[in-house]
C-alpha cells in the first residue's frame, strides 16, 4: 500500500469507490438457534431447522455470485479484497455461553463500518457473529499500519448472556407485536451495548441509527458518545410496521445526495421524516420486489426487501440485482447507470448487494447535506 495517499476515507454511501471488501462463502454454517436467532426454514413450518456447515454446492454457489460482483467492480476500477479464510464450524465457548458454530463472511457490512478514516467493528448482536471481527482483522492491521492516520476502534463487546435477550418475544403474536409497535422493544433488552454495523447508514456528517433485533438503545448512546466528539450528528430512526427490524439497508436506502430509497411497506416513524424534507431530500419508494416472501430461498431469514440492497458505485452507477427489473427501471429513470448481477444464491446467507460489501475507501469528503437541521449534541 502507499503511504502518500488516504487509504481509508468513507463517508457516504455513494461516493466514487475506490478499495471494497466483498465477503466469501467459504466454509460457512447454518445460523445456529440462539436467544437472538429463530432460524426457520422458510417453506417447512415446525422443520427442524439445519446445524452445522452448509452444503458445498451451497456455498459454491454463493461464492460464484461473490465473484461475480468482484469482476464488476473491478471492472469499474475498484479494489476489491477478500476476508481471510475462517473455520466458523468451531463452537464457541465463553464463560457467559456456548453456541455449537460460527456463521460465515458474506456479510462485511454487518460487522465492519467506514466513518471518513476511522473503521469501527460493532458489538454484534448474535453468539454465532461473536469473533465474526476475525476474518477481517489481516486487512484491519494493513489498513492501520499502512496510514498513521487510520483510525481503529472496536465497540464493547456484550456478554450475550441469558439476560441480554428477550427471548418470549420470538412467542407474541402478530396483533401482540402490533400494539407494541411504537415500543421499540426487541430480543435484545437494553441493559449492554448492542449494535450491528448494517444498522447505520452514513451520509456525510449524519449517521442514521436503527433501533432494531441487533441494535439497541444502549447501542445507539455508546455510537452518539463515540462520534458525536469527531463532528458527527447521529440520528435515531424507527420504522414501526418492521415487526422483526433488523439492518436499515432493506428499508431506507440513501442513494445519492437529496434522494433516498425508502420501503413502502415500513414508513418512518412519525415527525422522522421532517429532518430530510426540510432539507429538500426526496423519499422514494421502491416497487414490490419480484419475489414474495414465500418465493425467498428456503433457509433464507431476510424479507423479499432484499431487493432494494443495492450497492452505489458512485452518485450516478449503482448495481441491483439482476432480476429486480421494476427496481431496475426505477432507478434509470432517476438518472443512474444501473449495472446488474445475480445475486439470489447469496440471499440464502442474509443480505445482498449492500451486505455483501463494506467500502473502506471512496473519494471525497465529509459534507453537511442537512444545513437546515435543529440538532442538540447528545454530548
Amino acid at each position: 500500500m502507499q503511504n502518500d495517499s488516504v487509504v481509508v476515507n468513507s463517508w457516504n454511501e455513494w461516493d466514487p469507490l475506490e478499495e471494497m471488501v466483498v465477503g466469501s462463502a467459504d466454509n460457512a454454517c447454518f445460523e445456529p438457534t440462539e436467544p437472538g436467532s429463530r432460524p426457520a426454514v422458510r417453506d417447512s413450518p415446525g422443520m427442524p431447522f439445519p446445524t452445522g456447515p452448509k452444503s458445498k454446492e451451497a456455498i459454491d454457489l454463493a461464492n460464484e455470485e461473490l465473484d461475480g460482483l468482484v469482476r464488476l467492480l473491478q471492472s469499474q476500477g475498484v479494489t476489491v479484497r477478500r476476508p481471510a479464510p475462517h473455520d466458523f464450524s468451531r463452537p464457541l465457548t465463553t464463560p457467559d455461553f456456548e453456541v455449537e458454530n460460527q456463521y460465515c463472511s458474506v456479510c462485511p457490512r454487518d460487522v465492519m463500518i467506514t466513518l471518513g478514516n476511522e473503521i469501527v467493528e460493532a458489538t454484534m448482536s448474535r453468539r454465532a457473529r461473536y469473533f465474526e471481527y476475525q476474518p477481517y482483522r489481516k486487512l484491519v492491521y494493513e489498513y492501520w499500519n499502512a496510514d498513521p492516520r487510520v483510525r481503529w476502534t472496536t465497540a464493547p463487546k456484550p456478554s450475550m448472556a441469558d439476560g441480554m435477550y428477550r427471548e418470549e418475544f420470538w412467542d407474541w403474536p402478530l396483533e401482540q407485536r402490533h400494539e407494541r409497535m411504537h415500543a421499540f422493544e426487541f430480543c435484545v433488552t437494553q441493559d449492554e451495548v448492542v449494535f450491528d454495523a448494517a444498522d447505520m447508514s452514513r451520509l456525510g456528517r449524519d449517521v442514521l441509527v436503527q433501533e432494531s433485533m441487533t441494535t439497541n438503545r444502549a447501542g445507539i448512546r455508546w455510537l452518539k458518545q463515540h462520534l458525536e466528539p469527531r463532528g458527527f450528528r447521529v440520528h435515531t430512526v424507527h420504522f414501526p410496521l418492521d415487526f422483526f427490524p433488523s439492518h436499515i439497508d432493506c428499508t431506507f436506502v440513501p442513494l445519492r445526495p437529496g434522494l433516498i430509497l425508502t420501503n413502502p411497506e415500513r414508513p418512518l416513524r412519525e415527525g422522522e421524516e421532517k429532518m430530510f424534507l426540510a432539507n429538500d431530500w426526496e423519499l422514494v419508494d421502491a416497487p414490490q420486489p419480484v419475489l414474495t416472501n414465500d418465493e425467498m430461498p428456503q433457509y433464507c431469514q431476510s424479507s423479499k426487501w432484499l431487493s432494494m440492497n443495492v450497492l452505489s458505485i458512485s452518485p450516478t452507477k449503482v448495481v441491483c440485482e439482476e432480476n429486480e427489473k421494476p427496481l431496475q427501471d426505477l432507478l434509470s429513470g432517476l438518472g443512474f447507470e444501473v449495472f446488474t448481477v445475480p445475486f439470489r444464491h447469496v440471499f440464502e446467507y442474509g443480505g445482498s448487494l449492500h451486505c455483501a460489501t463494506w467500502d473502506v475507501r471512496r473519494t471525497g469528503t465529509r459534507e453537511d447535506y442537512f444545513p437546515r437541521l435543529d440538532y442538540t449534541p447528545l454530548v
